[in-house]
């Protein structure tokens, strides 16, 4: 599972016209799900997202995380961040999961942040989707669940 995990003042998500999810300050992930990801993934996932620590404290340095300030997450599911881009102009998309696995592991990991008190908005599966964003920092972090050193 791969994530693009964003610092946000604000950010909203549009489907056809119509704000589907909307948060404050907090966190926009992109969430994309690999045909090899299994729910320990999406478990990982909440769990490293909701503790990552890039707000900022007293002092300026960056040691809070989404839950110690009480903010919010917008949950965007993001099938191309499996996009193979190393052969010719194109991305090839199979290494991303299939549809029903990636909703799945997708909704598993929003439940999961819920769980830990994170108010979660969403985007819409499959959806064509506009999201609007004010990012912060800019901070902006890669994770991935493959990736445990």
């Amino acid at each position: 599972m791969r994530a693009v995990v964003q610092r946000v003042s604000r950010a909203r998500v549009e489907v056809e016209g119509e704000i589907v999810g909307r948060i404050d300050r907090g966190l926009v992930v992109f969430l994309g799900v690999g045909k090899e990801d299994a729910p320990a993934d999406s478990d990982y996932m909440a769990g490293k997202i909701s503790g990552l620590r890039i707000f900022e404290d007293k002092e300026g340095l960056m040691n809070l995380s989404v839950q110690d300030i009480g903010a919010e997450i917008l949950s965007i599911s993001q099938f191309t961040l499996y996009g193979d881009c190393r052969k010719g102009r194109r991305p090839g998309f199979s290494d991303a999961a299939p549809p029903g696995l990636a909703e799945e592991l997708y909704e598993r990991f929003n439940e999961n942040l819920c769980r830990e008190g994170i108010t979660v908005a969403k985007g819409r599966f499959q959806a064509e989707m506009r999201i609007v964003a004010d990012n912060d920092g800019p901070v902006t972090m890669l994770l991935d669940s493959k990736k445990l050193f």
